[in-house]
């Protein structure tokens, strides 16, 4: 059997550091895309020749292109049988109603959670579509795609955006001779930074402090980890167009 190769943004935390954790423990090949450094992926023994990091930041949208070549270079694609890329890096600030936002901040929330992620899609179907190795793109989505709430209109519409991105791309593949496998999965509410920096907001400074508070202290979040295995199981599962979107299970 040939080898498996993830590219997955967010590595340096969260769930896409378990997730990262979990691949590698399966023998898979990582390459881990995040601003920040990943020192427990990069620094392990174990994973050493398995994980590599690259250190970039998503907001810069004119270099993605190039990034995605270079890893895709390093792909022995001959062995490859299975190619990923996970879409898992997201901002949830600016928490503010529209009006308190600047442009800066709304623009480098944008094109983080949304523009980044098209654009990587469309590096790593345009630099694969010569393989004959099985592909998939996983686009981390959120119940704030769908429920609208105050304070949180940018990062809402990011995750409405990236929904019906995945289903229009999975519409687009499923006439293709080689189809790339496109699926968003919602995690539900997960114990990560995010929440932590809704839950440190005043209720003065962001209206659903409390209510994300509450979630917390009543032990209703989901680990990283347990998210991390579910999702490796949508990974594994052969998906089609006509089955885009896999809500989290309680």
């Amino acid at each position: 059997m040939g080898q498996r190769y993830f590219i997955i943004t967010g590595t340096s935390k969260g769930i896409g550091l378990q997730l990262a954790e979990l691949l590698l423990a399966k023998g898979d090949y990582v390459y881990g895309i995040s601003r920040g450094r990943s020192d427990l992926l990069e620094s392990s023994e174990e994973w050493s020749g398995l994980y590599q990091h690259i250190q970039y930041d998503l907001s810069d949208l004119t270099g993605i292109d190039e990034l995605v070549t270079r890893v895709l270079e390093e792909i022995p694609s001959q062995e490859a049988d299975f190619i990923g890329l996970i879409n898992n890096a997201a901002v949830l600030e600016p928490l503010r109603s529209i009006d308190q936002c600047s442009a800066a901040e709304i623009s480098q929330s944008l094109n983080i959670s949304l523009a980044a992620p098209m654009i990587l899609s469309s590096s790593f179907i345009q630099h694969t579509n010569h393989l004959c190795a099985r592909r998939k793109i996983v686009n981390l989505s959120s119940g704030s795609g769908i429920y609208p709430a105050p304070s949180m209109s940018v990062y809402c519409t990011s995750k409405a955006g990236m929904n019906m991105f995945t289903q229009c791309v999975a519409m687009e593949q499923s006439e293709q001779p080689n189809p790339v496998e496109v699926i968003a999965f919602d995690p539900g509410m997960v114990d990560t930074e995010l929440q932590a920096v809704a839950r440190g907001k005043s209720a003065e400074e962001f209206a659903l402090s409390g209510l994300f508070s509450q979630v917390y202290e009543a032990g209703q979040l989901r680990s990283p980890r347990d998210v991390a295995k579910q999702l490796i199981e949508r990974i594994d599962e052969h998906s089609d167009a006509s089955n885009v979107i896999h809500p989290a299970e309680s």
